[in-house]
């Protein structure tokens, strides 16, 4: 059985990853156990495979693995295997010898041999076609590539991490996927939820973007109003975390700010306010979400909503939640 993440509240996940790459932001308890298990995983050699939609951090946490492991001094080389056309696949990933083919005028490394020593990340690998995925396999069982136009293989001391936003699974189960490139691939598994299943993140996300940009702009950070924020917190986000940094870009680009309100947000985000109905949903979920990632602690739970305690009181009133998790689901 692969090794399989679980879920774990620990704060001091955040201790055990140190990188100097952009930092996995999150405090709610699915972060917080996934970046204790990256921490677990990025001690041991073995192959993972992450899982997530498009712009959840993928290549984000391969990067945190590697910058963890033992590995961290030799090379970290990502792949898009979405973007090499299948007949340039061999040539990139596996390099060529001089005259191998017209225009090989030179030896070339490949992308496994650039990442000898060091880690290899295989984002979108749900992309490659059955035969590329046959001689990624064989690379990871016999731990050697063989050069275009050469005979002579060269052994590798690689780790492989891949990624991708598609159900590997059921591609596996299909037929579009080759089971035994799964099995070798999924020996730790992560999987990153979508910014939607943990709104409680998304003020700190916000807090972290606003000062990186307006670092580098030079200005100051401004802040979200109370009611912007619960508009974005209601929010499915279907770009994730993308789409949110996105976000922010385009309101720093404006006139600075103190603080961003309603009225300056998008104005699909605005809309929101138009159904109040489904805005209402919306901060129920994240409500609850909150409340359960805390275990009930209200203190914790308005401070990842930033909401104040006394705003977090009336909104449970407000939804008639009661503190008993029994109740809460047989009323959903």
């Amino acid at each position: 059985m692969p090794d399989t993440y679980r879920p774990s509240a620990s704060p001091a996940a955040d201790k055990l990853l140190k990188s100097d790459r952009e930092p996995i932001i999150g405090a709610s308890a699915a972060m917080c156990g996934i970046k204790q298990y990256m921490a677990q995983v990025a001690k041991s050699a073995c192959s993972v495979l992450i899982t997530g939609e498009t712009g959840t951090g993928k290549e984000l946490a391969a990067e945190f693995i590697h910058d963890n492991s033992s590995r961290r001094k030799q090379a970290f080389v990502c792949v898009n295997c979405a973007a090499i056309p299948e007949s340039l696949l061999e040539s990139e990933l596996f390099g060529h010898a001089k005259g191998a083919f017209t225009g090989a005028d030179h030896f070339r490394d490949g992308l496994l041999t650039s990442a000898n020593g060091g880690t290899i990340f295989l984002d979108e690998i749900g992309d490659m076609s059955l035969c590329a995925q046959a001689k990624i396999l064989r690379v990871i069982e016999k731990r050697e590539v063989c050069r275009v136009g050469s005979n002579r293989g060269v052994q590798l001391d690689i780790r492989f991490v891949a990624a991708t936003n598609q159900d590997v699974e059921s591609m596996a189960n299909r037929g579009t996927f080759r089971k035994d490139l799964y099995f070798r691939l999924n020996v730790a598994r992560i999987h990153l939820p979508p910014l939607r299943e943990r709104p409680e993140d998304i003020p700190s996300l916000l807090r972290h973007y606003c000062t990186n940009l307006a670092d580098k702009a030079a200005a100051s950070a401004p802040e979200f109003s109370e009611d912007s924020l619960r508009i974005l917190q209601a929010y499915g986000w279907p770009g994730n975390i993308r789409e949110l940094k996105n976000m922010v870009e385009s309101l720093l680009l404006r006139e600075p700010q103190v603080k961003i309100g309603v009225e300056d947000l998008p104005r699909h985000l605005r809309g929101l306010i138009e159904n109040k109905t489904d805005l209402q949903q919306h901060e129920r979920d994240a409500l609850l979400a909150a409340l359960f990632s805390a275990q009930w602690n209200k203190s914790e739970a308005a401070k990842r909503l930033n909401w104040s305690r006394m705003t977090l009181y009336r909104k449970i009133a407000k939804y008639r939640i009661t503190d008993d998790p029994a109740v809460v689901s047989a009323r959903n």
